[in-house]
């Protein structure tokens, strides 16, 4: 295995940067692999386009007639693309995409075929649902699930198919995919911000949330990661000795590029561009080896489908280029992990940043509204907002380097603290002139339109007013943007639809103006809200003592995060506004929790597996090389060989203690394993693999990275941190 070991480090040396043929402007080919406007007016009738253009705008459905003209042009602009098959692509619970080609070949007798794409083809298809998470929605005789043309986003050819975005729903209607909810709440929340925004604008008749991620992951050296069965089968390092130098010279955060590194991000944003992924930003991130990309904001369902796409177009673009992108929240102790920060906000029809401030006291009226709603929504569901981030992996991570506490809190920076403590001593009831005039030329006037510098100070707050939009930055890197996002949008506009509700109250029984209604129900979100905010260092026990006074949830484990996902609270909340019902929430808590548990198991048999089969054959055999040079110093040395041979017989005792413990420990592991395997409440299956699997996997690599820095290097068999994290 050391062999292996020397051989792949070998090969990443050798490697060159592979050339790149790119476009000299990106604006060029932006797009060329979509089926956007410009494809469709070339290739729809007027009625195809203006049936996928109102479906699109106004969410009106497609008439099955006119399906069949646009799947002709979809087909024919799909084939002049390069395109042999078509592929329904979904995003079912796994938490990857999926799909299943055919080909536009179709026979019609006497030797002869054509090209064929009917107008069924594209708006549906039944793929067996059976091998997909389902939490129980779907009987074993209902096996079939269907998926169903989402026009929003458009479709796009990759590999030589045209892929379709779709939902994925069970024969029975409920959502199977990530997709369904996401819509719904996207339809909800504008719906909600409508209502709002005619307190304000009477012209607002669209309500947009946008999404902004910036995806943080790993690039390791396709030889070096195939080396170590921890990363091929877990996807991070269950093993491994920090090294000497890790990150604490900060010399890589937003240092030079790696040409490897360089090349593979420029053949990456090539293909991006052709699938119009807008991606902008790249750069070293704060662990060696760690790098970021994020793309310009675009409406939330199109930026979760694209995210989505660029997960698995950094992966085939890795392989070109004989690297492993590793997207697991915490690949390596010790040094930063990788998350994907989440940027959010609204927008109207009419060009506004409903999170922006304007120029005007009503505009900024109209932004401290949807700011302090905001804010109201996350301290009301905080729980809930932990819940959507929580995964085994990002367990890891959550807490550690840089990355944000499980506590969720809001950060807001100065400017706006000292804004919304002034707005707190607003008179209950209503205003008089003066107060009117001083509240609005005073306070909410002067709030300036550019507040970046004063509010993105904080890297430790798991939800950060950043300027412009909320940054929800605990989501981890391997996350299916949509459920954050689901949830997120889901909370507030349900804390919308209830602040106009108390608003209207006050404006129709008590007589107020709108003004003073929007400012009295404001206020009152002001002093309930106070617990969320924190502009404090989230990582200090400090911080923890104080979150606990707050009665703020401090939930660091998956299972304990996702209990709730099940509450009738939260079930009646999804069920209300019409994104989950009972079935499917119920369905998404027993998935995950079986994610979790699966996830956990599979990382205790790799454990297990390394320490026994790699780690203490390779003790034994350098433990072995010490006995004999001991046996030759007694030989030569007669009864003096123990002053010769001290150290050599020290290492023999640390190394037999150490072999004894791994030995122990994964004996421990796999009989409670095999106990808990044989518990049926989920739950408790859980509690189980989080309370007493998990701990032993630190107590395993404890024993076998100290045998790491005991045994002949040559002889190692894993490939250690140094070359992992260094190897350019």
């Amino acid at each position: 295995m050391s062999t292996l070991r020397f051989h792949a480090v070998k090969s990443s040396l050798e490697r060159k940067p592979i050339k790149i043929k790119e476009s000299k402007r990106r604006s060029e080919i932006f797009g060329k692999n979509v089926f956007n406007e410009v494809a469709m007016r070339q290739y729809l009738t007027k009625t195809g386009l203006k049936s996928v253009t109102e479906a699109i705008e106004k969410g009106t459905k497609i008439d099955r007639n006119v399906a069949g003209h646009i799947s002709t042009g979809m087909k024919e602009w799909a084939i002049s693309k390069g395109a042999t098959h078509y592929t329904h692509w979904f995003q079912p619970l796994t938490g990857a995409t999926a799909e299943k080609h055919d080909a536009f070949f179709e026979t019609i007798g006497d030797g002869m075929a054509i090209e064929k794409f009917g107008g069924d083809q594209l708006v549906q298809q039944e793929p067996d649902a059976s091998s997909f998470p389902n939490g129980g929605i779907r009987n074993t005789f209902e096996a079939r699930g269907y998926t169903a043309w989402d026009p929003t986003s458009p479709a796009f050819v990759f590999d030589g198919t045209l892929c379709i975005p779709t939902v994925f729903v069970s024969y029975t209607g409920e959502a199977l995919d990530f997709k369904t909810p996401l819509l719904r709440a996207l339809q909800v929340v504008d719906s909600a911000s409508v209502a709002i925004c005619k307190f304000f604008d009477k012209n607002v008749k669209k309500v947009t949330a946008s999404l902004g991620w910036e995806q943080e992951y790993f690039l390791i050296d396709q030889a070096l990661a195939a080396s170590r069965p921890d990363i091929l089968l877990t996807g991070r390092t269950l093993f491994g000795h920090s090294p000497a130098k890790g990150q604490q010279l900060d010399d890589h955060y937003f240092g030079t590029i790696p040409s490897r590194a360089m090349a593979y991000m420029r053949d990456l944003e090539h293909h991006c561009m052709l699938l119009g992924i807008p991606v902008k930003t790249r750069h070293n991130e704060v662990a060696p080896n760690q790098f970021e990309l994020a793309p310009i904001y675009e409406e939330a369902n199109l930026a979760v489908d694209h995210n989505s796409l660029l997960m698995d177009l950094m992966q085939k673009i890795a392989k070109r280029h004989n690297f492993t992108v590793l997207l697991h929240e915490k690949p390596f102790a010790g040094v930063n992990g990788s998350g994907k920060h989440n940027n959010w906000s609204l927008s109207t029809n009419t060009g506004v940043n409903l999170l922006s401030p304007g120029k005007t006291p009503m505009s900024n009226l109209q932004f401290l509204t949807f700011f302090i709603n905001t804010i109201k929504a996350v301290q009301t569901h905080e729980e809930l907002l932990r819940a959507a981030i929580a995964s085994a992996s990002n367990d890891h991570r959550l807490g550690a380097n840089e990355a944000p506490p499980a506590i969720i809190s809001v950060f807001i920076g100065e400017q706006l603290t000292k804004v919304l403590n002034e707005l707190e001593s607003v008179t209950k009831g209503k205003l008089s002139p003066k107060e009117k005039t001083d509240l609005k030329l005073n306070v909410v006037g002067k709030i300036p339109e550019i507040l970046r510098d004063n509010t993105d100070r904080n890297r430790t707050s798991a939800f950060a007013f950043t300027g412009n939009k909320f940054e929800f930055r605990a989501v981890g890197s391997t996350a299916n943007c949509a459920n954050p996002m689901t949830i997120l949008n889901t909370i507030v506009a349900k804390q919308l639809i209830d602040f106009k509700a108390e608003v209207d109250v006050l404006i129709e029984e008590k007589a107020m103006k709108k003004d003073d209604a929007i400012f009295n129900v404001l206020r009152e979100y002001i002093k309930t809200s106070k617990e969320i905010l924190f502009e404090g260092n989230g990582y200090s026990d400090d911080w923890e003592k104080e979150a606990k006074k707050r009665g703020l949830s401090n939930n660091k484990t998956t299972p304990e995060a996702l209990k709730i996902k099940k509450s009738k609270s939260t079930i009646e909340l999804f069920e209300s506004l019409g994104v989950l019902n009972k079935v499917e929430s119920e369905a998404r808590y027993e998935i995950e929790m079986e994610e979790y548990i699966l996830h956990i198991q599979i990382e205790s048999r790799v454990s297990g597996d390394i320490a026994r089969n790699h780690v203490v054959p390779t003790a034994v055999k350098y433990q072995n090389i010490l006995i004999e040079n001991v046996t030759g110093l007694k030989t030569i040395y007669g009864d003096r060989f123990k002053e010769f041979a001290k150290e050599q017989l020290s290492l023999i005792e640390q190394i037999s203690q150490h072999i004894e413990a791994i030995n122990s420990l994964v004996t421990e592991m796999i009989d409670t394993r095999k106990t808990i395997n044989k518990l049926t409440n989920i739950e408790k299956k859980a509690e189980g693999y989080c309370k007493k699997i998990k701990p032993l996997f630190e107590d395993i690599r404890y024993h076998c990275d100290k045998l790491e820095i005991m045994i002949d290097d040559e002889l190692w068999p894993l490939t250690k941190y140094r070359e992992l994290l260094f190897t350019k």
